[in-house]
């Protein structure tokens, strides 16, 4: 059996974005490559119809299909050089094409000038969509301001000016004035007309399925926003809004037409902090909120994996019944919920339903199932096999589970062995720690991890307190980092070397992201066990972090319970920067500089006060890259990501 290679997912395909036609016989996804030669990817429309599935685009600019008819494909597209050519001057400029499910090439159907981010199909020729609006510099409705606009934009590249908080976005950089605006367009007379004002941002819209009216999640734009949102509804025959909640009443996640009702995902109170699963509530005709599940799980996928690209739908309302996409333990599911709040299991797998359809016939998803790379599927039956050539006769670990308890809880992990793994041998290990913290490691692909199984290491991984998958009481370790959590990872360490012997107890590294890193930042300041770490996008100073990161103005205060302003030493007790003077563990920094959500200065306040107290230690900067460098980094970043953690474990350990 061959072994997986490092840059073995530079091969795998990353599907995303399953739409399918209301009957059933056709559905499109997106599929995205790696293009190590250009640092790059490249994604186009595929079509499973007639039991086969084939490209239905080639030009690698390809996403977003929108079905429009039986046989049209409406889709977003940067395949036009001169389109490209205006935007890379400072135009915002967003392309649409069409093609036929029968063949034929692609069609330009219109460009608008904004950067859309949704578009949904009102009736013929005509659509609704949201899009970014710069306040300053978008030239949509300042057409004759156009070069002076363009000129400004360039001008402003050297300098940011900031009036509100958070001043920056992880993955679009320093937030300047921009909001979200919704849109009506006409195809045919080529008219784009607003719908919101520029004092509001929108989150979210749904038409009705008569397209009478929709839906829309909105805030006020202000200096400090809320955290909360106004549930809006637009009627379009007389053109005129409603509000249906008030943007001081609730935090509200999601919401759907249901049943000649409003659903909504969300919660009236939050006795768990802002991570807190939303409860199932319906809003009458009268405005009236009753509670109609007790929802405890949350409503969306958090399985976590590096071998994923794009997104997908997650929910879909179908005859009087939301179905919608929850992780349960370690799986991600599909449920679905009735006007009588009775909750059902739609859809079990072992894995992670990604994105899905629902049709007449059925389920349509995205799923990393039964330990494989992402494919698609309908309802039990593969229709895919995009990624199963790319491991044929290579050595996949497969998870062997381990129950256990800590302070009476029971918790599960997992533990990879190493290829042609022989028990009288000895071997080196490592622990893997997931981010979140409210996500979860499940028995899906893992190409890190596998990498390192194939390359002679155990990897074991859990799922400690403050992880999701369970209730919001399992998820709640508020106030508590460095706690219940490091026991429950200490605690999992000791049983995996208790039930493998082999593994060399001089021999086990440490590594993770995001909250992997404040926790991998947090073990090496409370023990010398492990003899190497490997912390990215990590946090060190919640105080600094409080000021800096594009969440730190609430997320510090309401993850940990401390204030700046009123008990600050609560945040430093919680900052592994505070325990540094401990440290001896060799460790090696992997940051990015356009990393707004772990601010790049949390890495390097720790790795200064490693260096200046004479601990091995070594810092990785990514130029142009932002918290999601392992998942949709640039391929070549992602490859020397991986080289530099796995460099620092073989040099460490064997």
């Amino acid at each position: 059996m061959n072994q997986i290679q490092l840059k073995d997912f530079l091969n795998y395909r990353f599907l995303s974005t399953v739409t399918a036609s209301n009957d059933g016989s056709f559905c499109v996804f997106t599929v995205t490559a790696c293009d190590e030669k250009n640092n790059a990817y490249h994604s186009n429309l595929y079509l499973w119809k007639d039991g086969t599935y084939r490209p239905l685009t080639s030009s690698g600019k390809d996403s977003s299909p929108l079905i429009l008819d039986d046989k049209t494909i409406l889709f977003k597209s940067s395949r036009d050089a001169s389109v490209q050519e205006k935007v890379k001057n400072g135009e915002e400029l967003t392309s649409y094409y069409v093609i036929s499910v029968d063949g034929g090439e692609a069609q330009k159907a219109f460009e608008l000038p904004l950067f859309v981010n949704k578009i949904e199909k009102l009736c013929k020729n005509e659509y609704i969509l949201s899009a970014s609006y710069d306040k300053d510099t978008s030239i949509f409705g300042r057409e004759s301001q156009k070069e002076e606009l363009l000129k400004t934009k360039k001008e402003n590249t050297d300098y940011e000016v900031f009036t509100k908080i958070p001043f920056c976005h992880n993955g679009s950089g320093y937030a300047k004035n921009t909001i979200n605006r919704l849109y009506h367009f006409n195809s045919e007379t080529n008219q784009l007309t607003p719908l919101t004002n520029d004092d509001e941002n929108v989150f979210f819209f749904q038409l009705k399925e008569d397209k009478s009216e929709m839906l829309v999640l909105s805030a006020k734009d202000k200096p400090k926003p809320s955290r909360k949102s106004a549930l809006n509804r637009y009627h379009f025959a007389s053109e005129t809004w409603e509000v249906l909640i008030q943007e001081d009443e609730m935090y509200i996640h999601n919401a759907w037409y249901f049943d000649n009702k409003i659903l909504i995902n969300g919660n009236t109170a939050l006795k768990h902090g802002q991570n807190e699963n939303g409860r199932f509530y319906i809003l009458d005709v009268e405005k009236k909120i009753t509670l109609l599940y007790d929802n405890v799980l949350s409503t969306h996928s958090s399985v976590g994996s590096d071998c994923r690209y794009g997104g997908g739908a997650s929910s879909k309302v179908v005859s009087g019944k939301l179905y919608y996409t929850a992780t349960r333990e370690k799986d991600s599911l599909i449920f679905s919920i009735d006007k009588f709040g009775n909750r059902k299991e739609e859809l079990v797998l072992n894995g992670s339903v990604d994105c899905f359809d629902l049709t007449e016939n059925g389920f349509f998803y995205v799923a990393m199932k039964d330990g494989k790379l992402q494919e698609l599927y309908h309802n039990d039956n593969q229709l895919t096999h995009l990624n199963e050539e790319i491991l044929k006769n290579k050595y996949v670990a497969e998870y062997q589970e381990i129950h256990f308890k800590n302070d009476g809880i029971p918790l599960t992990g997992w533990v990879l062995l190493p290829k042609d793994y022989d028990p009288e041998k000895t071997y080196p290990a490592i622990l893997d720690i997931h981010g979140g913290p409210k996500t979860v490691f499940g028995t899906v692909f893992y190409h890190e991890m596998q990498l390192w199984a194939n390359m002679g290491y155990f990897v074991f991984f859990t799922n400690p307190r403050g992880s999701d998958g369970k209730d919001n009481e399992f998820m709640d370790i508020f106030g508590k980092y460095g706690t219940i959590d490091y026991d429950d990872l200490m605690k999992f360490t000791d049983i995996v070397l208790e039930t493998y012997p082999a593994i060399d107890k001089t021999r086990i590294g440490v590594t993770g992201g995001s909250y992997g890193g404040f926790m991998t930042n947090w073990i090496i300041g409370h023990t010398n066990r492990f003899a190497c770490a490997a912390t990215q996008r990590s946090i060190s100073n919640w105080i600094s972090f409080y000021g800096t990161s594009d969440i730190g103005m609430f997320f510090a205060e309401d993850q940990i319970h401390g204030s700046i302003f009123v008990n600050p030493e609560k945040l430093w007790e919680h900052s592994p920067l505070k325990y540094a003077g401990n440290v001896t563990t060799p460790t090696l920094f992997i940051h990015s500089d356009e990393d707004h959500r772990c601010p790049l200065e949390q890495g390097l306040q720790l790795y200064t006060a490693l260096i200046d107290r004479g601990v091995e230690s070594r810092f990785v900067l990514f130029h142009g890259e932002n918290h999601e460098l392992s998942r949709s980094g640039k391929p070549k970043h992602r490859v020397r990501r991986l080289e530099e953690i796995t460099s620092w474990m073989e040099k460490h350990l064997k």
